[in-house]
């Protein structure tokens, strides 16, 4: 098992109640039911407006539920089927079927009070649930990175897969201590986003830096790298 490097300071959390901590969390035994609820915490916790479900769909197409069970293929629906069977039957998630173009949608939410009634509703035909739409999660950021995703996450905000992407690619394309000092500079000028720090280092591959030097001054292994690169369209040979 590797060791972990440490939570860095600017990050997220997701809301988990008291009542869960206290509770059910001594109660459940099963490492996959556990694992479930926790992710289907995080899950909601992302999700918008009053009524708040996730389909199976979901469940099942999300990355860091799924890697987090450590099978993969058939056996890992089955985990899936079993923990979400557990945590019903103890009364973590409610579970709804509905059928929807001729297929069954399997829909769950928090047991509370209100999505109790919400249920019963909808079981009786009160309440008729919009189309449902299997809309993509954040997926949580678990492997370790390189320094430049730490610097990232402690200085600028949450690294999201969208903006773990745009650092690899940056990372191809540019020294690592100009990514670096870009992000030093971004926090300076108090614009702490993605998007300018992406222009400086365009600014630097085009003009060169004010301390006189430019990308060929750095010794690369591939002579095309930085022109193969996402950024490309800046460089010349």
């Amino acid at each position: 098992m590797s060791q972990f490097n440490g939570f860095p300071t600017r990050m997220e959390f997701t809301p988990i109640p008291n009542l869960f901590i206290n509770s059910l969390l001594a109660e459940i035994t099963d490492i996959a039911e556990l694992k479930l609820t926790l992710h289907v915490f995080r899950i909601l916790f992302y999700k918008k407006g009053t009524l708040r479900f996730i389909t199976y769909n979901e469940l099942a197409s999300d990355v860091s539920l799924i890697s987090s069970f450590g099978e993969t293929g058939k056996k890992t629906d089955e985990i899936l089927h079993r923990a979400l069977t557990m945590a019903i039957e103890r009364g973590t998630i409610l579970h709804l079927s509905l059928k929807r173009n001729e297929a069954v949608e399997n829909i769950y939410l928090l047991n509370n009070e209100a999505n109790k009634e919400t249920v019963t509703k909808i079981r009786n035909g009160e309440i008729h649930l919009p189309e449902l739409e299997s809309k993509p999660i954040p997926e949580v950021i678990t492997e370790k990175q390189p320094n430049i995703f730490v610097l990232y996450e402690e200085n600028i905000g949450l690294l999201t897969p969208m903006i773990a992407e745009e650092l690899r690619d940056a990372e191809k394309n540019y020294p690592e201590s100009w990514i670096k000092d870009a992000v030093k500079e971004a926090v300076n000028a108090g614009k702490r986003n993605w998007r300018y720090i992406s222009a400086i280092l365009e600014s630097w591959a085009t003009e060169g830096r004010s301390d006189g030097t430019h990308l060929r001054d750095f010794k690369k292994t591939d002579p095309d790298k930085f022109i193969k690169g996402k950024y490309g369209h800046v460089f010349k040979r």
